[in-house]
């Protein structure tokens, strides 16, 4: 069977074709100079598309970041969603919600993680409202729900990721010194104080 143009099923093909490509433009310019130095223009000139695809595909910049936050952060989530324990399913919800802040501060930490890097050029609310921000916060959440932790869960897991915000630990690392082990040591000891 032949295509018109105006076939639907051939715009969404088109359409995923040049998301494709914008993503891996995207990427590989991140990777290459960092995420604070890419710019859409570069991006779409990269990807041989006209920047007014890339606008009308992820909006503005914040959101292609968001978009390739999102790629990014995939094998953290499968990790803490299906992966072995303490991180994954199969552990005490305690122990997995030590591992889950232990590693995710191991990845803010790490001036290397593509994820991190990326988030930082996110503003805080479009993080939180991003698939990541939710994932992460319903993942606290329902963590601290299996542990029998009292109260409003949902306000909870935002009390305890507000630890993980890149403004906090940057702060803390940069002005005060701390350690990625002592982060680390001090979210168990909030997870071991919530939890009881």
């Amino acid at each position: 069977m032949t295509q018109t143009p105006d076939d639907p099923t051939a715009e969404r093909a088109d359409a995923a074709r040049n998301r494709a490509r914008l993503m891996e433009a995207a990427a590989g310019l991140v990777a290459e100079r960092g995420a604070e130095h890419v710019t859409m223009h570069e991006v779409a000139q990269a990807a041989g598309v006209g920047k007014g695809t890339l606008f009308r595909r992820f909006g503005d910049r914040t959101g292609l970041l968001v978009a390739l936050l999102n790629d990014a952060e995939a094998e953290f989530q499968e990790a803490y969603t299906w992966g072995p324990p303490p991180l994954g399913p199969g552990a005490a919800a305690s122990d997995r919600l030590t591992a889950f802040g232990s590693a995710l501060l191991e990845r803010i930490t790490d001036d290397a993680d593509l994820g991190a890097a990326l988030a930082r050029q996110v503003p805080l609310e479009r993080r939180h409202a991003s698939a990541v921000g939710r994932a992460f916060q319903r993942h606290v959440e329902s963590l601290l729900q299996e542990a029998g932790v009292e109260g409003d869960h949902e306000m909870l897991a935002y009390a305890v990721l507000t630890f993980t915000n890149f403004e906090t630990v940057d702060y803390l690392r940069n002005e005060c010194q701390v350690t990625t082990a002592r982060l680390q040591s001090t979210w168990a000891d909030l997870v071991r104080l919530l939890t009881g």
